[in-house]
């Protein structure tokens, strides 16, 4: 009995998954890690925070750290899976309340479990108050890619972003910024966009470029109360808009290609490569895991809910994850948009929007977005140009193969960059290629 049984489930399997566009090969392939090594725990208390009331998940301590056994067990699971890249994104809550010695065995441990040749990312997302010359010197030796919270100058950031006892946060935070380039640390600038600077897209703008710093990524604030209302600090779908096509104006008159703005990069690519970079472009949201400080995964940041915990790195495998019916029914969701979305001319760019703003506050995926009528302010009054510049990148010389094109070309085999010769007389002999922003080799660090 216990064969045929297992038969009949394993091909019931097999239905489910196809039914999802999920091919049996395709699941151990293509998926990051987001990890809250300090769960929810944070030294700061910004007032619009959405993370902060997790910590209600773990009652039984008021710290939460991960241990080195869930660390271990995180890492090597991974690691032994086919990824193409093993990308690792560390956030919170507050992260770097580790310290440099956690995040010494976390590089430790990716040295010992990858294999030769294997690419590994760093992300760090910080508020970077807690930033020291040690973290910075490890964090630089070993690439990680820090994106630093920063909402404005002085008067717009400390508007929402202060401790506990309603302390400003913007001083502490330049003083993490100097820190990590001091010691050459790749950064990036996160903006939420909030009601304190939803109106004012070129003062935030003009302030991050006059500092020197080019690489922005811009997150809307949309938050709801317990009684469906938008919280006061949160921005409606036209103000989006708005912000989004303000901001655009002041980047494309001269800055182009200068400036590195994450969702218009994802634009372009969306365009000159029909690649989604940035999740809520995806028709899928089965992209990435969360992993909790306790070794719990859920399927996505806005959504570590009691009832979307797929299991635990100690007990559970990533196969066992990519393969959960909740994983895979909560993937599902995002490409059943609003039936106007269909019609939409922006649908390829928007793909119904990330779930959170669909999901919230009315609980039903085929919602349309909250940030709907911004998204199509934005798309009707950039895109015209956004084609241009697609236009423009796709007359220009490609860009040198990335490393995996390498991995399975023989000596004699024609070049994977296109010069005509024979690999062993070419890159073969050249230092590896491709890793990419906040990207490292093992063994070749």
């Amino acid at each position: 009995m216990a064969g045929p049984t297992s038969g009949n489930e394993a091909d019931k399997d097999k239905a489910f998954l196809k039914a999802r566009g999920r091919a049996e090969e395709d699941f151990l392939k293509d998926f990051s890690l987001l990890i809250k090594p300090a769960s929810a725990d944070c030294n700061l208390r910004c007032e619009y925070c959405f993370y902060l009331d997790h910590a209600a998940l773990y009652p039984a301590t008021r710290t939460h750290r991960m241990s080195d056994e869930v660390l271990e067990a995180m890492i090597a699971g991974y690691m032994a899976t086919p990824q193409p890249q093993y990308a690792f994104g560390w956030q919170g809550g507050e992260p770097t309340l580790m310290g440099a010695d956690f995040f010494r065995r976390v590089t430790d441990l990716q040295q010992k479990y990858g294999r030769p040749g294997a690419l590994v990312s760093n992300g760090l997302q910080t508020n970077a108050t807690l930033i020291t010359d040690e973290l910075a010197r490890h964090l630089a030796r070993y690439h990680f890619l820090v994106g630093v919270s920063l909402d404005g100058p002085a008067e717009v950031h400390d508007t929402y972003r202060r401790r506990k006892g309603g302390s400003p946060t913007h001083a502490e935070v330049l003083k993490g910024i100097r820190k990590l380039e001091q010691h050459k640390v790749e950064f990036n600038i996160l903006t939420l966009v909030h009601r304190e600077n939803v109106g004012r897209a070129a003062l935030v703008y003009r302030y991050l470029v006059d500092h020197g710093w080019l690489y922005h990524q811009y997150i809307p604030c949309v938050e709801f109360g317990p009684d469906g209302r938008l919280l006061p600090f949160a921005i409606t779908g036209p103000e989006w808009g708005e912000f989004l096509s303000a901001l655009f104006d002041e980047w494309v008159q001269a800055d182009v290609h200068r400036v590195s703005i994450r969702l218009f990069d994802a634009v372009v690519s969306r365009l000159v490569e029909n690649r989604p970079i940035i999740c809520h472009m995806g028709r899928d949201c089965c992209q990435y895991f969360v992993v909790e400080y306790n070794g719990d995964v859920y399927p996505c940041d806005f959504f570590v809910e009691k009832n979307l915990k797929l299991g635990n790195v100690l007990t559970g495998t990533w196969e066992d994850f990519n393969r959960s019916r909740t994983y895979l029914d909560f993937g599902a969701q995002k490409s059943r948009w609003h039936e106007a979305c269909g019609l939409c001319p922006f649908l390829e760019l928007c793909a119904g929007d990330c779930l959170k703003h669909r999901l919230f506050p009315v609980h039903h995926p085929e919602s349309l977005s909250w940030l709907c009528q911004g998204w199509k302010r934005f798309y009707a009054h950039s895109l015209p140009r956004f084609r241009q510049i697609a236009a423009d990148l796709r007359r220009q010389p490609p860009l040198p193969p990335p490393a995996e094109a390498f991995k399975a070309v023989g000596r004699n085999d024609p070049c994977p960059c296109g010069s005509g010769k024979k690999y062993k007389k070419c890159c073969l002999n050249r230092p590896a290629a491709g890793a990419g922003q906040g990207a490292g080799a093992i063994g070749g660090r």
